[in-house]
This record gives C-alpha cells, structure tokens and sequence, in this order.
C-alpha cells in the first residue's frame, strides 16, 4: 500500500482526513445559517425525533433544504468514518463501502483488481466481535473473540437452556486484526513479539495450530490438500471393487449403431452364410468371363 494513502487508510481502518458528516437517523433535512454557525437538522416525521448537526464553515454542504435522507448519508463532502457506517448501517453497508473505495482508487490508476481478493481482507477485518455480556457462555465482558466462536458459544449456551453472551462486532486494521488472532506464534512473527510472546506465557495460551503460519514456522504441514487430518486417516476400500479388463493395444473396438443389440448379434450378421462359401473342389455359380 506504499505510494497509496487512501487504500492504508481504509485498510488500517483509520479515522480519515476531512472527514464527513453523516446522519444518524432518517427524516427530511432542514439547513440553518446564521452568522455565528451552520446546522443541519434531521427530523424523522414517523417517530417525531430529530438531530442537529453542526457544520463547519469550510465544508461543503451536499445536501439540499427539504431532501429526504437516510441514515448514514453523508451531510458534507468527504470521506466517511468506516466506524460510523458500521455502527449506523452494520455489517454489509462497511463491507460494501470498503470493497468500493478500494477498488475507485486503484481503478483511477488503470489497475484492474478481482473483488475477491478485497472482500477475503475486509472479511479478516470485521471477524472480531467485542463482548459486553457473557451471559453463561466462558466469556468475558471487554473480550474480543472470533465470531463463529461467538455464535457457537451462543448456540451451546441456548441449548442448555443458559442465557446466551451478547456483543457487537468491531473493525479492525489489519495490523491490529492480525495481532488479534488466536494463534500467538503467528501474532509473534508479524510484530510486537515480546509483548505476544510474555502475554501468552502469563495467561498460559495453547497454540492448536490450525493456519498456515504457525505450521510453516515449526515445520510442519500446513492444514491444507495432503496435509490436512482427514486426509491422512483417509482409507480406501478396493476389495468389492469392480476393475474393468483392459483392452490390449492389438484389439480392435467394434463400435455399432444399433447399440441395443444383443452381444453376439453383430458376429452372426456379419457372418457370411454357408451356401455361400465354396466346398472343396467345387466352383461357384458365378459364370467365367
């Protein structure tokens, strides 16, 4: 990302320069503009609340007095906070945004980039949730924790009859994202290996080894293709097994149209009758010339 400050900033989830201001809730909007400050006032007419935003006097208004808004549009020119997305429209809106902005810059250079590869990083960004409630699952209230972990605690908790933890999911960097994984000797390798290092002696952490890194850093298989454990207690069973008769490179394969006749049916037609074939010593009843 060096010589792109735009893709480092989304990428590493930072507050951008300049940014803007985005509404909260929907309703119409309605511009004040005295000498002493500008607002912008968003009413909702079904719920009857409103919201006053400040604007200040060097940004630039993009919306009009009377205009119906959203929540979570933009109120002044500039880049959007991608936190304030996620906490205002959730999951999906950030994903789109991140994978859109990304992607504008890049195409501005001619650069052609599959989706894929964008939404595999956004995906390693948002897959912390933090805890504010354990509930009766084993978490703690600050923890962040892997949300397919969060669902399977959630789902142990309800069929237990338990009350089920609740949290919300964050964005994070993808410096931070990769500290805050579970494995600490991938965490070690990348950076701040002393800090990962004595945090996982002091709270005795286990490292099962289940990504690339930490399996490529104490020289095993990586869990992938012949290296994963399935395969390996993979057994075949060939004893039942029918083997065809191979065909030697010598014998010819008879092909026909008529593929429901039955075997031996094409030998008899082809085979020429006997009155036919000349006996010893006599002459057929075709005339000499």
């Amino acid at each position: 990302t060096q010589g792109l400050p735009r893709v480092e900033e989304l990428f590493e989830a930072r507050k951008p320069k300049g940014l803007a201001i985005i509404t909260e809730i929907k309703g119409i909007a309605a511009i004040k503009d005295t000498k002493k400050k500008r607002e912008i006032i968003v009413t909702d007419n079904e719920t009857g609340t409103s919201k006053t935003y400040l604007i200040p006097y060097g940004s630039r208004i993009k919306v009009m007095d009377g205009d119906t808004l959203e929540a979570g549009d933009a109120l002044t020119e500039g880049s959007v906070n991608p936190h304030d997305i996620l906490r205002i429209k959730g999951i999906t809106a950030v994903q789109d945004y991140l994978l859109r902005e990304v992607q504008r810059v890049y195409r501005l250079q001619g650069v052609e980039i599959c989706d894929k590869h964008i939404e595999v990083i956004v995906r390693q960004m948002l897959k912390k949730v933090r805890i504010e409630d354990g509930g009766d699952t084993k978490f703690m209230p600050g923890r962040l924790v892997d949300f397919l972990d969060f669902d399977d605690a959630n789902e142990e908790a309800e069929e237990a009859g338990g009350r089920p933890a609740t949290g919300e999911r964050i964005l994070l960097g993808i410096t931070k994202a990769s500290l805050a994984t579970d494995s600490f000797l991938s965490a070690a390798s990348f950076q701040e290996t002393t800090r990962v290092l004595t945090d996982a002696a002091i709270k005795g952490k286990v490292d099962r080894l289940i990504g690339l890194k930490e399996n490529v850093i104490i020289g095993k298989l990586i869990p992938a293709g012949t290296g994963m454990k399935y395969y390996s207690s993979l057994q075949l069973d060939t004893d039942d097994q029918v083997i065809p008769e191979r065909i030697n490179d010598d014998e010819e394969l008879i092909l026909d149209d008529d593929v429901d006749a039955e075997p031996g049916q094409e030998a008899e037609n082809d085979a020429v009758p006997e009155n036919d074939v000349p006996e010893d010593g006599q002459t057929s009843d075709v005339p000499e010339e």
